[in-house]
């Protein structure tokens, strides 16, 4: 479990925090292996033994002050009984100290709580939903990425195949040769059938095992075709009038598919998984969007800044519905057809899962991902929940979670990787501060998460089947940290994590924006503006009488290098899609999945996503400088070879006067080489590769990343006026307010 703070030290006090303009709170990654220092937890098997408090229910922990029979809680400072077997267990002895004493991060078997899960079967369950209402190329990129996920999911594992345009197809495998059974969607179906999938196919017919059905799995998809104009016909002749060409009924296919996994009584499947697959938008009963350019005028009006809402909650029920199923429904769209991706997002953001859009089927790295999205470990049915000492509190909470009807604070996670991370926004409760005779503020992250455990091949045993090859492991993840304090702006700034304040910054810009994407950006403006202001104020750079020159004022934070990439930040985020103002050339469904992208990603991957890393090579085995600058004037250096790196970009450029010795592309086996494949190991997603040439192949891909040459209103300048103009504008805002 990381835990990056955006201040280090803790503001003293409400003042304070205010001067210094920095956002205040943490990024998560709950399920990373260890903490944001690479130390792993503290492993034990007796989770159900460690005590809570009475008053705040949060748990013991290495930092609450512990008598023989009583203990305080280290997060509110309630008194706390210590029952008998809990005294002698925490008798120290420096040899034999459970987990909790040890480390004040743990992650503890919960024994007791392994039994409420037995009802649900063990077995991890995956389920393909394709469209049919597709293309050839379509298709065949689907059963690739099938074939990627079949070898990366593990032996016993489940798997049933289902099919969607106006009828939705059920996949028998597990004869002798594959069953297919249709079912056709009423045009004014309400989300239900006319039949239950249940009475068309058994679940345990639908749901067929990996291991001893993977070639029959892989029969089946070669037997997947689009809809054409043929069965139209077809259909049309039995009386099917309704049956149209290029129908999606992807709303009632997916509700009625998580019925179908669920159960009245409870989770059927302790893990259930869905694959979504769209070549376009859903245009047939339940569920259908208006994705027609009179639809989208209507919408937007003359107010070219508000983004596109979301046309209906039937996504937002219909996730809802999945959290309670159990079900993790990913959804990867391919096409460059606008499908309203807001619409749809809440389905996949809120289950827990993933959002993918490929523009086209020839450049799509969807086989990659799914492969790589299968093999990485994951956790399910997670419930999580920060709590902060008296003083302060959570302001906002930001992530991919589904939020708990009931209880402030909790979130529910249905599958979440080692890479998903969650923000929180802190704020002082009214009246509050940390002072020299206070307690420190302390912060506490409870994760509690299942994980399958593979018990290896037990066919051997008797009475074994597949589903024996795994048992479940309730776990619960805690961690207790203790901040300091400081009433000293200087050291806030010290402790600044820029990359943390950029995480925060992101998450605020997207959910401002959904409601006007001006005035986010005028936001986000004025609050650089705030900040410089506020750090030459600090520094005595100027001063609250004015008399300093213009040029006096430092917007370049030269005293302190934490503070230093925020400017460059800002205007990336700025000319950054999330932030185009009526910008006919970018999809609208583009925008909806960087934002779903970048309110997932932690902190060092959002800043290489809006910030790219530019590094220069003296030869394709010889590294030679990380550029802090994206403009026209780093290819001037005498460095012929450069990496930038994009997160889901990485692109080698060669100079148009690197040596004609110097092989293009670069070689297998050097430096430059195992730098890439390294990056794309370590890659949640599989980043897009390319090699430019300058002096013979077009280099705008990456001029779009030359950020500093560019304007706000998205020209490219030559050189590196843009931002320079930029910090101009910035610089003379700070003096027109008079600091």
């Amino acid at each position: 479990m990381a835990v990056r703070a955006s201040l280090g030290c803790f503001p003293s006090d409400p003042t304070l925090h205010a001067s210094c303009g920095m956002p205040w709170g943490v990024a998560v990654t709950p399920f990373s292996a260890a903490d944001e220092r690479g130390s792993p937890p503290a492993t034990g098997d007796e989770g159900h033994l460690l005590p809570r408090c009475q008053s705040c229910f949060a748990y013991f922990s290495l930092l609450c002050p512990l008598d023989r029979w009583s203990w305080t809680c280290a997060v509110c400072g309630g008194e706390n009984d210590m029952p008998a077997d809990a005294a002698a267990r925490y008798a120290r002895d420096g040899v034999h100290d459970p987990p909790e004493m040890r480390s004040a991060f743990v992650d503890l078997l919960l024994q007791g709580e392994e039994g409420e899960a037995a009802a649900a079967a063990p077995t991890p369950v995956y389920v393909a939903a394709i469209d049919l209402s597709s293309s050839e190329e379509f298709l065949e990129l689907v059963k690739s990425a099938l074939q990627a996920a079949l070898e990366a999911l593990s032996p016993g594992s489940l798997f049933g195949l289902l099919t969607f345009s106006s009828k939705i197809g059920l996949y028998d495998v597990q004869g002798p040769i594959p069953i297919v059974k249709n079912v056709f969607i009423p045009p004014d179906s309400d989300g239900a059938l006319p039949i239950d999938l249940e009475d068309i196919m058994p679940l345990c017919s639908f749901l067929a095992p990996i291991d001893s059905c993977k070639d029959r799995i892989t029969e089946a998809l070669e037997t997947i075709k689009p809809v054409s104009s043929w069965d139209v016909a077809a259909n049309a002749a039995e009386g099917q009038d309704h049956v149209l060409h290029h129908t999606r009924g992807f709303g009632v296919a997916l509700d009625v598919l998580v019925n179908y996994l669920g159960s009245e009584y409870g989770n059927a499947f302790e893990l259930a998984r869905i694959f979504a697959f769209l070549s376009g938008p859903p245009n047939y009963g339940a569920g259908q969007l208006d994705t027609s350019e009179e639809q989208n005028a209507g919408k937007a009006g003359d107010a070219d800044h508000i983004l596109l809402q979301e046309q209906t909650s039937f996504y937002k029920n219909l996730a809802t519905s999945a959290v309670q199923a159990g079900v993790c429904v990913d959804l990867f769209a391919i096409t460059n057809e606008y499908t309203d991706l807001t619409s749809l997002k809440a389905l996949s953001v809120e289950s827990g899962g993933s959002l993918f859009l490929y523009s086209s089927t020839d450049e799509s790295t969807l086989p990659q991902d799914m492969y790589k999205m299968l093999s990485r470990p994951y956790a399910f049915g997670c419930v999580m929940r920060l709590r902060t000492s008296s003083q302060f509190k959570i302001a906002d909470s930001y992530g991919h979670f589904f939020p708990d009807p009931q209880y402030m604070h909790v979130q529910h996670i249905n599958c979440c990787d080692s890479f998903a991370t969650y923000s929180y926004d802190f704020e002082f409760e009214k009246d509050s501060q940390f002072s020299r005779k206070s307690s420190p503020p302390i912060l506490q992250i409870a994760f509690k998460y299942t994980v399958l455990v593979h018990n290896g091949d037990t066919s051997d045993a008797p009475n074994s089947g597949s589903r024996s090859r795994y048992s479940l492991e309730r776990r619960l993840r805690v961690r207790t940290i203790q901040y300091n304090t400081t009433a000293n702006i200087w050291d806030l700034y010290d402790f600044v994590d820029p990359d943390v304040v950029l995480t925060i910054l992101v998450h605020q810009v997207i959910l401002s924006s959904l409601s006007d994407v001006l005035e986010t950006r005028l936001w986000l403006e004025d609050w650089l503006v705030a900040v410089i202001a506020q750090y030459n104020k600090a520094y005595k750079n100027v001063t609250s009488g004015g008399g300093t020159g213009m040029y006096d004022i430092d917007v370049n934070f030269s005293h302190c290098s934490q503070l230093q990439p925020l400017s460059r930040f800002v205007f990336a985020v700025l000319l950054s899609p999330l932030l185009q103002v009526s910008s006919e050339h970018i999809n609208p469904d583009y925008v909806t999945y960087l934002q779903c992208l970048f309110s997932a990603l932690e902190p060092a991957s959002l800043r290489q996503a809006i910030w790219p890393t530019l590094i220069s090579y003296s030869s394709p085995d010889v590294e030679a400088e990380v550029h802090q600058s994206l403009g026209r004037t780093v290819f001037t250096s005498e460095s012929p070879i450069f990496l930038l790196d994009a997160y889901k970009d990485l692109l080698v450029y060669y100079s148009p006067t690197a040596s004609s010795e110097i092989p293009f592309p670069p070689p297998r086996d050097c430096l430059l080489r195992s730098t890439i494949d390294r990056l794309k190991q370590e890659r949640n997603i599989t980043p897009k590769l390319m090699f430019i040439h300058g002096a013979c192949d077009d280099t705008t891909e990456l001029e779009t990343y030359l950020v500093e040459d560019q304007t706000l209103d998205g020209s490219r300048l030559p050189g590196s006026t843009g931002f320079s103009s930029f910090l101009d504008e910035v610089r003379s805002k700070v003096s027109e307010h008079g600091i």
